[in-house]
Parts: structure tokens; sequence; C-alpha cells
């Protein structure tokens, strides 16, 4: 029987076959590429899933238009590889049976349920029929007898007009019905609604939220297909989101979608201030179309909230009083915020502008707020390639209890190289600036709105929360705002008994961290 098998494949031509697939272009891209199993068909590479389905399923009805009509002494392709597409996998070897095959030869198209491949095959009518989702997109005319010396089988012979099994190695008569596909089984339950990886249940209550969910949902999935960013856009997408997943939250008393829900406002803000430095909208919260455009050392709102939290924990713990202790303090609690320890370098206590830098050390060390592994003089005159390790007590994590800052690792040192860029302000050494000139920089910095006024909204800054950060008398305040005046720090200064107006330069602004509005 298997030397017949051979012999008659033999004498008729195997049918055609080619698959178009669809696959990742790499790891971490939304990109996919094409391919395709004709020679001639070069791979292709689109931006998305959804563009490389498109151009896959045009791709094969290409092909499918130019290809000829299928030839009736074709041999079924699916016979040849034992009708794998429409009979269980049994994990070994499956003889395909005869009456498995038969009807005119077809040109079927099959693809997969996820919609990653599709493949066009000339096979027999029955198996076009019996392999799930196969479409039938041609049929071959049926041939005369073959003269070959065997006598031509007429329909009755086959068993096609009594009912019985057609076979595609044996001519048919003409207007033998060809069998309808299969349909694939529907699925038996419906699709989930998803937001954010999420699943939305059925039955959350109320439906209002439900329903705004499932649309954030849409739309988020129809954002990511836009192939320009809209950030004006997104920030609205995402203080939706953040008001549906706080009432969210307080339906189901899940911390995690509260979680969420903060996320959201802070990418909603994030997105909003983007949007506004890259059209130069960015004036005291407002828009104004004449402003212009402002690349900060630090980006968005929570760094500035982060930087802000730093000089508020350090005015409230400083170990010394004065000015210079404070900046001390202020820079080593930047360089060890995360894990209480950090490497310091001679220049680094030079750069601040200190009297007494060694005497000031020696006094941090001594009321154990800062341990050194030798003495003051050894850090002071450290360099880069061996820099001194020092150590903070109060600030390294315990078990049992958290950190007194929020950011994490990475955040740290953009927060000490932003207050190192203000302390190291070309004209700020140019004129020989205090350690307290430059701190009350570095609170100016924080304390202002979007276009550089001081104070929240413009209005100044009162004296009274000034000096908790900035611990000098109101005379030496007025000397230290003549010193910014004379840097190009500041501008329209105007020191009043309770309050601190000014403007700071334009040149100033990138180190800003505006107040929210």
């Amino acid at each position: 029987m298997t030397q017949a098998a051979v012999s008659e494949l033999d004498e008729r031509v195997p049918g055609r076959r080619w698959t178009v697939r669809l696959d990742a272009a790499g790891r971490g891209s939304a990109a996919v590429r094409i391919s395709c199993s004709r020679p001639a068909c070069a791979e292709q590479r689109l931006p998305s899933a959804a563009a490389g389905r498109a151009a896959a399923i045009a791709h094969l009805k290409a092909h499918l238009r130019a290809a000829p009509a299928p030839r009736p002494q074709a041999y079924c392709v699916c016979k040849l590889q034992g009708c794998h597409t429409h009979l269980p996998d049994t994990g070994r070897h499956t003889r395909t049976e005869p009456w498995w095959c038969g009807g005119p030869v077809v040109l079927a198209v099959i693809t997969d349920r996820e919609g990653r491949w599709w493949q066009a095959m000339e096979c027999c009518s029955r198996c076009a029929a019996a392999t799930p989702g196969g479409k039938i997109a041609a049929t071959a005319q049926a041939s005369s007898p073959p003269t070959t010396g065997r006598p031509a089988l007429t329909a009755t012979d086959t068993g096609a007009g009594a009912g019985g099994p057609q076979f595609s190695d044996r001519p048919v008569a003409v207007g033998a019905g060809v069998p309808a596909p299969r349909s694939v089984p529907a699925r038996c339950r419906p699709p989930q609604a998803k937001i954010a990886q999420r699943v939305i249940p059925h039955d959350l209550r109320p439906v209002t939220l439900r329903d705004e969910l499932i649309e954030l949902g849409d739309l988020f999935r129809a954002y990511q297909q836009r192939t320009e960013p809209d950030l004006a856009l997104l920030a609205d997408l995402q203080e939706r989101k953040a008001r549906a997943f706080s009432t969210w939250a307080d339906v189901t008393c899940d911390g995690a979608l509260r979680l969420e829900a903060r996320r959201a406002e802070q990418a909603a803000a994030a997105a909003r201030l983007q949007h506004q430095q890259r059209t130069g909208n960015i004036t005291g919260g407002t828009t104004d179309n004449d402003g212009p455009a402002v690349t900060r050392v630090l980006t968005v709102a929570p760094q500035w909230e982060h930087a802000r939290s730093v000089l508020a924990y350090v005015a409230d713990h400083s170990p010394l009083p004065g000015p210079e202790a404070r900046l001390l303090v202020l820079m080593l609690t930047l360089r060890t915020a995360h894990t209480g320890t950090g490497n310091l370098v001679g220049q680094d206590i030079a750069a601040l502008g200190l009297t007494g830098p060694e005497d000031l050390v020696e006094e941090l060390t001594g009321c154990g707020w800062l341990t050194l592994p030798g003495t003051a003089g050894d850090l002071l005159a450290s360099r880069p390639e061996n820099p001194t390790p020092v150590r903070v007590p109060s600030l390294v994590p315990r078990e049992d209890k958290a950190g007194p800052f929020t950011f994490g690792k990475k955040m740290r040192p953009k927060l000490s190289g932003w207050a190192q860029k203000v302390i190291s302000d070309k004209k700020l050494r140019k004129t020989k600036a205090t350690a307290a000139t430059r701190l009350l920089a570095l609170t100016l910095a924080t304390q202002t709105n979007a276009s550089g006024r001081l104070g929240p909204g413009g209005q100044g800054i009162d004296l009274t929360a000034l000096a908790a950060w900035v611990p000098v008398g109101s005379e030496e305040l007025q000397h230290l705002v003549d010193q910014l005046a004379q840097a190009d720090w500041l501008t329209n200064v105007g020191l009043t008994g309770t309050h601190l107006t000014g403007q700071l330069t334009e040149r100033i602004l990138p180190l800003t961290c505006p107040l929210r509005a």
C-alpha cells in the first residue's frame, strides 16, 4: 500500500503551499516583522502589531490574486502532512486513512486564532472543510478523465454519486458539491474588559464607574496606536484614570488601586508640564504664548517636591546652628540620603565657601552626626581618585522603620547634582559668595513659580518661613540679597518687614523647582 501511495505521488504534482508569518522584531520593541515562505518575497518591518497584521493580510491577498487557479491534478498537500491541521495530536504519527481526503482540489486559507500566521494551500475540499477556520478561496475545474490505459471511473464507481467518500486522487463528476467549511467554534466566555493590565469585574458597581473604566481602557489603547504623541491628551487621560482608580479603590478597599491612582496623578502632572515646556506656555501655572520654554535640571514636579523635602528635613534636623553648618549638613544629607553612606573629596567641601571647613567637620563628627574613617584634615585632603567614605547614622535605614525620604537610589544623585550646580554657579564663585548666600540661592530656587517670581503665585516669600530655611537676621539677609543681585541671580528685589519679593533671572530658570500653582 505504501508503494502504491509513493507511485501515486510520483504521477501527480504536489499541491502548493506558502505561509505568511508575523513575529516580534526584537525584545523591548513594539515593532514586528513579516516573512513569507515564497523565496521572492522580502522581509518587511512595521512599527506595531496592528499595522503588521494589516500588511500580512494584504500580502496574502496579493498572492491569492496573482496565483493561478487550483490545479485539478494537484495532490492534496494536507494529506502529504498527515492531515495534521484537522486531526487531533495524539503524540505519535497517525496514518492518514483514505476516507479523510476527497472532493475536488481547492485553494484554502487557514490561520491561527492569535493572528500570528496565515497559510494558503492546495488541498482537497474535504480537508479544507474539516480544518477549523479554513476558508476556500477558489475551486479547481473538473478535469477530463485520464487516458493512461486504465478505464476512467464514473461517479458511481468512486462512490460520489451514492453519497460515499470522495478521493482527491480520482476525478469526480462535474458539478460535484464542495463541502461547506467547518466554522470556528465560538468561545464560551465573553471578552474581558481591561485597563492597565487589570480585569474590570463584570459586576463592578456603580455601573457608571465600570463604564468609565472600560472607556478609559479603550482610549488608552487608541492612544498607543497614534503615530505622534499628544501630551495634553495624555495628561487628560491620566487625570481621568486617577479619579476613576481612586473611586475604584474606595469601592473595593484595594490599596494597590490607590497607589495606581497616585501614579496616574504624577504621570498627568509630568505630561502636562512636558506639554507646557514643549509649547513654551509656562508662566506661573497659566498659559502665555510669549513665554520661553525652559529645560530644567530637575524636569518633573515629583523631583521638585523631593528637593523641597530635603531642605525641610535639614531645617528641622540640623545638629548645629548657623547658615554654614546648615549648608554643609544639606550637602552631606544629599550625598548620603538613600543608604546613610557616601563618598566625599576635599573639593566638595571647598566649593561650599565655608570660612572654617575643618573646624565645622570636626564639630559634626564630635556630636556624632557624622562618622569618618580618619580626621577632618584627611577628608579635606582627599582627591577624586581616593575619595573618603562618610556615614550619617541618622540616615541609615532600619528594618523596623522607613527612612526620612521617599525617593529611591536613582533620584538621589539627580538631587545632589542639582544642588551642586546651584552652589557652584560661575557668577557665585566669581563674586566669592559666602556659604549663607549659596544657601539662600538654593532656597530661593525651590520657592518660585514657573516664571521665576518668588513665592507662591509670585507674591513673595514670607520672612518667617525664610528664616527657618536660612537662619540669618534681617540685616544680614539684606546683604545676602544684594550679593545675589550682584551675581545676576535676582532682579526687581523688594525686601519689606514681612516678605521678600523679586524675580530670578532668565539664566537661573533651568535651576528652579517651581511651586505648584
